[in-house]
């Protein structure tokens, strides 16, 4: 039977095919779509799948969640083969070891056309909507009769560009990114606003992120303005951006293992961590049956992912009796207040514990949490809750301090002078605290793989600011790929929203659409 589909929040027994989610993006009710059941590895997958390409595996992997009903295995294949051509690494997402004596590994997933690790999705999700409208539209010649999709999301910095690359001059299909004005690093926002195709559209908000992705979400609860706009999502609130990164913790797990061979060991993930869709794709690897001992959080200062986890408090500040704010930090793409995602993870864990493997009541349950988490801006769950979640997940706080000093360690520390950007810093200083831990707990045998999630080119002031006291450091020879230095010379298209306005930001896309 087919994997069917159904919202984070409903109560009823609703189930949508994959196409349907995938189109669709958030549930007509806010919830995030989540497959009906997680399913299960084939029992010799570690021996039969070990040696197998990046696409290889992500054949495997897809076709568990994507019936050959709705995509063929031809079909599946060339969708798979078109998205990752684009890659600048014969094996797509790379493992570095970057500090070999303490165990630890990086898994480069900045080798896509913009340099972040969202390309690994992105590169896959635009492919699969023209692919969806392509064969929805076939034998249709005329444009008002076609179907069509208007795709609007929000970005603190990676995602915008990654959409805009993925979808940019496919047929039938418009794109509308919001992005925090000021909030983003200049090559970000020259990577999203100096793309040329007609099809593409920046809006520059005054807000934060979350103001953008509030917006975001609001557009899809306006049914009447969906329904005419044929509005598609590719936020990591997509279920496709999700199920295409869970390729990654398959190819990197395989890599170690095989080098390390018949050792007995423990592998742990560790993922800089804003939205949780990364992290998330881990997890589903995990519950799959892929052996990852551990996945570990690691935030920056807005960190309501490691306090949930140490005191089972899902809070939008530490302190509710002041307004909760997001605050600017050395890495910006982990600057929110609410994780979408984490939504996918406590369906989950109400689910299997509360609930009692009973989805309906899963569906009410988060949806009187997500009600009271907007209204008071806090959720306190069950102990079984927190329990749960405690046996796959652990976290780390990282301050601006430390990412810096993290970014010169291992410039220092490494032979080649690896250089590292702020969010992967965040992920190596977790690591290495972890590693200490395991020092003092006499622990043996465990391997570290920390996801670096961006090229550090599009973070330069604060590298620089790291960097810039080692003799011999040059930011233009050592770091910056020499496409990104030709961004600056190009001309810019920005729509600035001066205010963070639902209904300025639908005029805005309703004047692009009926242009």
């Amino acid at each position: 039977m087919s994997q069917q589909y159904r919202s984070t929040r409903t109560s009823s027994d609703q189930a949508l095919s994959f196409e349907e989610a995938v189109m669709m993006g958030l549930a007509k009710d806010g919830g995030l779509f989540v497959p009906s059941s997680i399913p299960k590895l084939p029992s010799s997958f570690l021996t039969e799948w070990k040696d197998l390409s990046f696409n290889q595996l992500a054949f495997k992997v897809l076709r568990l969640y994507i019936s050959s009903e709705e995509i063929s295995d031809f079909d599946l294949t060339r969708l798979i083969q078109v998205s990752y051509s684009t890659f600048r690494h014969s094996d797509v997402t790379p493992l570095e070891p970057i500090d070999a004596d303490n165990n630890l590994y990086l898994l480069e997933l900045f080798h896509g056309p913009t340099y972040a690790f969202k390309d690994v999705a992105l590169q896959f999700v635009g492919n699969l909507f023209e692919y969806f409208l392509t064969r929805k539209n076939a034998g249709i010649d005329d444009p008002s009769k076609r179907d069509t999709i208007t795709v609007v999301g929000a970005t603190s910095g990676d995602t915008g560009s990654a959409a805009i690359y993925g979808l940019r001059g496919k047929q039938d299909v418009d794109v509308f990114i919001l992005y925090p004005t000021g909030r983003i690093s200049p090559i970000q926002e020259e990577q999203m606003t100096t793309v040329e195709d007609e099809n593409v559209h920046t809006l520059s908000v005054k807000g934060t992120f979350d103001d953008c992705q509030d917006i975001v979400k609001q557009i899809f609860g306006d049914e009447e303005f969906n329904s005419k706009y044929h509005v598609g999502a590719v936020n990591s609130i997509n279920w496709a951006r999700i199920l295409a990164q869970m390729t990654y913790y398959f190819y990197s797990y395989f890599q170690l293992k095989n080098k390390l061979g018949d050792e007995q060991s423990k592998i742990r993930y560790v993922v800089p961590s804003g939205n949780f869709g990364d992290i998330l794709a881990g997890y589903y690897a995990k519950e799959m049956g892929l052996p990852i001992d551990k996945l570990i959080i690691a935030t920056n200062e807005n960190d309501i992912l490691d306090r949930f986890l140490k005191s089972g408090r899902y809070e939008k500040a530490a302190d509710l009796s002041k307004p909760a704010e997001v605050k600017a930090t050395y890495s910006p793409a982990m600057d929110i207040l609410i994780s979408s995602n984490f939504e996918r993870l406590l369906w989950y864990l109400v689910r299997n514990t509360v609930a009692q493997g009973d989805d309906t009541k899963a569906g009410g349950i988060i949806n009187e949490w997500m009600v009271q988490l907007k209204t008071t801006g806090s959720v306190v769950v069950p102990e079984e809750v927190i329990a749960a979640a405690r046996v796959d997940f652990d976290s780390e706080r990282v301050d601006d301090q430390d990412t810096s000093k993290t970014i010169k360690q291992v410039y220092s520390n490494h032979p080649e002078k690896y250089v590292v950007d702020p969010h992967t810093a965040v992920g190596v200083a977790t690591s290495y605290r972890n590693i200490a831990k395991d020092a003092q707990n006499g622990a043996k045998g465990v391997y570290y793989i920390s996801l670096s999630t961006a090229h550090p080119a599009k973070f330069a002031d604060v590298v620089n600011q790291s960097l810039g006291e080692f003799e011999g450091y040059s930011f233009e020879k050592d770091v910056l790929p020499e496409d990104l230095k030709a961004l600056a010379l190009k001309e810019k298209r920005i729509q600035l929203i001066d205010e963070p306005s639902l209904e300025k930001v639908k005029s805005a896309i309703i004047e692009q659409l009926n242009k």
